[in-house]
């Protein structure tokens, strides 16, 4: 039986991120409706539940999103297709315009439930209802009833994985489900 002794103890922020980020994610953006709409990239997605269909994200504590998401009733998300690099790189910068501006430089419409916009060309578009939220140390951790959800059965999804945006190489993956 082989032994790991050299475990870190979780204090070093750093070493816990890039030891977290072995872990591969998909990407979206999550985004709000409003006066003032606001998009962001997160990689902390996940499905919760499928009766009732539940999915979680969780959203640092000092960004605008913070505020928006906690205080709208709706959001959607739009899980980013392998060639939107690009569109995830808009919605993590802290420096691109907020309001509808910044949603110039994609195609987006508004959705159907609660108008939060949803980005044209994501391999799959999800609109939920604000359900619950819970404590996350330095983030909320948002729980969403999902209402309406689309998706393009073909789509290859944009993926994170050691800080690095990442596509799986089609010819390398393995079906598993035949």
């Amino acid at each position: 039986m082989h032994v790991r002794s050299n475990l870190a103890i979780a204090n070093d922020p750093l070493l816990l991120r890039r030891t977290l980020g072995l872990f591969a994610t998909g990407v979206t953006v999550v985004t709000v409706a409003g006066t003032e709409p606001h998009g962001m990239t997160a990689n902390s997605f996940t499905a919760v539940s499928l009766d009732p269909p539940l999915i979680l994200v969780c959203v640092r504590r000092d960004t605008v999103m913070h505020d928006r998401l906690l205080s709208a009733d709706a959001f959607g998300i739009s899980v980013l297709a392998a060639h939107q690099e690009a569109v995830a790189r808009h919605f993590a910068n802290p420096r691109r315009p907020l309001g509808h501006r910044q949603f110039d430089p994609v195609d987006w419409f508004p959705g159907g439930f609660g108008g939060a916009p949803l980005l044209a060309d994501a391999a799959a578009l999800l609109e939920c209802e604000l359900w619950r939220t819970y404590d996350g140390g330095d983030h909320s951790i948002v729980v969403g009833r999902l209402v309406r959800f689309d998706r393009e059965p073909d789509a290859e999804v944009l993926l994170f994985l050691n800080g690095r945006f990442r596509q799986l190489d089609r010819e390398a993956a393995v079906d598993l489900t035949t």
